[in-house]
């Protein structure tokens, strides 16, 4: 069975795509409507678990003993341009991703404005996840880069307040707009070169995945049409060396909001795996090797930054730089065990990062600082702080019992098939660094004794935020201890992909 062989499935009852983007955007609407005569954050939090519930309906009706595209929904805009939705497994795992962290950032924007939560945030929030579920539920090539680019532009106005902060925060917004704009113009153009090229072997412009997917790319275009939609989702991967802009949108963003769907939601990797892999095989097969290279020497890169790193938020962003090499290296490694893994490691490496730009923040918050020659000492204050930190921590380094695990066993096996030791060894001491640096972060924040310097006691956790941490601490257990609905889940939906490329390595 090849790619394009993969039949669909129409939608039976409601459109249930439709309704979870749709969803969002009427919240933005109610709370805009409605911000001066009621409370924000109740409105807020029902949309939010509303959301959540569709997405765990949309689970619980998603047939994964079929490879089929599902729940199709298809409705005509503008000449070749349409509206095209439908969800396989991975892209089920996403949507239920983007809903429970939505939830969390909402919950954790109740924390941060414990009086009112500021309603222009709470706007922005959800119609940042209104672009994410599009972008997760759609087949067509153009609507995904346009989603993407609405994503990435809300997401800097998450970021606007920080321009008159300080010359520092200005210059890290003003780096983020530049590289997401690059990344934004590279995936239209990518997207609109395999419009053309339909339109040349089939007499009509589509950016539809099925349509796309039973052309073949013309020689002379095929290695730019690549490198033009992999840089664009490099760049906001982030992948070594396209990452400039993360380390300091890191040190001067925002604390968690921003963070939380730019790097919790690898919409990069997702969109590599729904039209990079099946539309562009020649050219994949061809620089597999390259990306493979780089993404090799963006693990060890990052990591001894990070390992050099005294700002705590610093090394995180060094941390999914790391991480995303070892993601690359197992997509890259072409077979469905590669492609298992990488979903896999996507969505537990966004739980993950997730638990720990949210504690950190946390610890900034009574703090002040993020520097670990200030911190120390907090484990006696926040142990419910300090545990989530820690698991989190083991979440991205695959430890047994956490769902990453899986994960990475799927793609260090992926990638010994695919290249033998030379690369997976190298690779496997890049996670090993990994655990290193996020190890001496926690001692040196929460287990070394405090400086003497810092004197003012620490305000303990606040019932919202203990519940916040224990949240992601049960999820990423309770995910890591029983990861086979996840692995069900995407078995099958990965299977015509994996058969693409010559089934498992």
């Amino acid at each position: 069975m090849i790619y394009q062989e993969v039949p669909w499935t129409a939608q039976a009852d409601f459109p249930i795509l439709g309704v979870l983007q749709l969803l969002p955007l009427a919240m933005t609407v109610l709370i805009a409507l409605l911000r001066r005569s009621l409370p924000i954050f109740p409105l807020g939090l029902a949309g939010a678990v509303a959301e959540l519930l569709l997405a765990l309906e949309l689970w619980n009706r998603f047939d994964h003993r079929q490879a089929a595209f599902q729940f199709a929904e298809r409705y005509p805009i503008l000449g070749s341009f349409q509206y095209q939705a439908a969800v396989d497994g991975m892209a089920v795992l996403f949507i239920l991703l983007c809903a429970f962290l939505t939830l969390i950032v909402i919950l954790y924007n109740l924390a941060a404005h414990p009086s009112k939560p500021p309603a222009h945030s709470m706007i922005l929030i959800f119609t940042v996840e209104a672009a994410l579920m599009s972008q997760f539920a759609t087949v067509d090539l153009m609507w995904y880069a346009l989603a993407s680019g609405v994503q990435l532009i809300l997401v800097g106005g998450l970021q606007w307040d920080l321009v008159t902060s300080s010359p520092e925060k200005g210059r890290a917004l003003a780096r983020y707009l530049i590289f997401m704009t690059v990344s934004t113009v590279l995936l239209l153009a990518g997207a609109v070169l395999l419009g053309w090229n339909h339109d040349q072997a089939a007499g009509g412009w589509s950016f539809g995945l099925a349509e796309l997917s039973r052309v073949t790319i013309q020689p002379q275009i095929s290695s730019l049409v690549f490198f033009l939609i992999f840089y664009a989702l490099a760049i906001r991967i982030p992948l070594f060396p396209l990452h400039g802009w993360l380390p300091l949108t890191a040190e001067h963003g925002t604390l968690v909001v921003a963070p939380v769907f730019l790097l919790g939601l690898k919409t990069g990797i997702y969109g590599l795996l729904r039209f990079v892999f099946p539309l562009m095989k020649d050219a994949v097969v061809q620089w597999h090797g390259f990306v493979v290279g780089i993404a090799v020497a963006g693990v060890f890169y990052a990591a001894v930054l990070a390992l050099m790193e005294t700002n705590l938020r610093r090394l995180l962003a060094f941390a999914v730089i790391s991480h995303t090499g070892i993601m690359a290296v197992g997509l890259f490694s072409l077979g469905h065990t590669a492609f298992q893994g990488g979903v896999l490691l996507a969505a537990n490496f966004g739980l993950a990062i997730t638990g720990l730009l949210i504690t950190s923040s946390f610890v900034y918050v009574r703090t002040g600082t993020m520097l670990l020659t200030r911190l120390g000492g907090l484990f006696d204050t926040l142990p419910v702080i300090g545990t989530a930190f820690l698991i989190a921590g083991f979440s991205t380094i695959g430890m047994p019992g956490t769902p990453s695990f899986d994960g990475v066993h799927l793609v260090l096996e992926a990638a010994i098939g695919r290249f033998g030791a030379l690369v997976t060894i190298p690779t496997a001491l890049g996670n090993v660094a990994a655990a290193g640096f996020l190890l001496r972060a926690f001692q040196r924040a929460f287990l070394s004794p405090r400086p003497a310097e810092e004197t003012e006691p620490l305000r303990p956790p606040a019932l919202l935020e203990r519940f916040i941490a224990l949240s992601v601490i049960l999820v990423l257990l309770i995910t890591g201890f029983h990861s086979e609905p996840w692995m069900e889940l995407t078995e099958k939906s990965l299977e015509g992909l994996g058969a693409l490329y010559g089934g498992h390595p």
